[in-house]
């Protein structure tokens, strides 16, 4: 079992993120006192969803460039966590 702050550190996201998921029932969680500890399968089940495939239309620019990566340039922007 993992604390919030591992589960965050594996996840690659802010402790704040994983307790979101909790309050919102996305990610399961058994509490030890005032702990919430989280499942390492759980956690990664969640965490390694594939995103859907962009629209053909999509895959690029309207003037022809292909479409940077939004998801890392935004996660660089926060300083490497969302």
């Amino acid at each position: 079992m993992l604390t919030v702050r591992e589960a965050a550190d594996r996840a690659g996201r802010d402790p704040e993120t994983i307790r979101r998921w909790i309050r919102d029932g996305r990610l399961r969680s058994h509490r030890d006192g005032p702990r919430h500890l989280v499942d390492p399968d759980d956690l990664a089940r969640l965490v390694d969803r594939t995103p859907a495939p962009l629209p053909a239309a999509w895959e690029r620019t309207t003037w022809g460039a292909p479409q940077p990566d939004w998801t890392a340039l935004v996660r660089r922007s926060r300083g490497g966590r969302s």
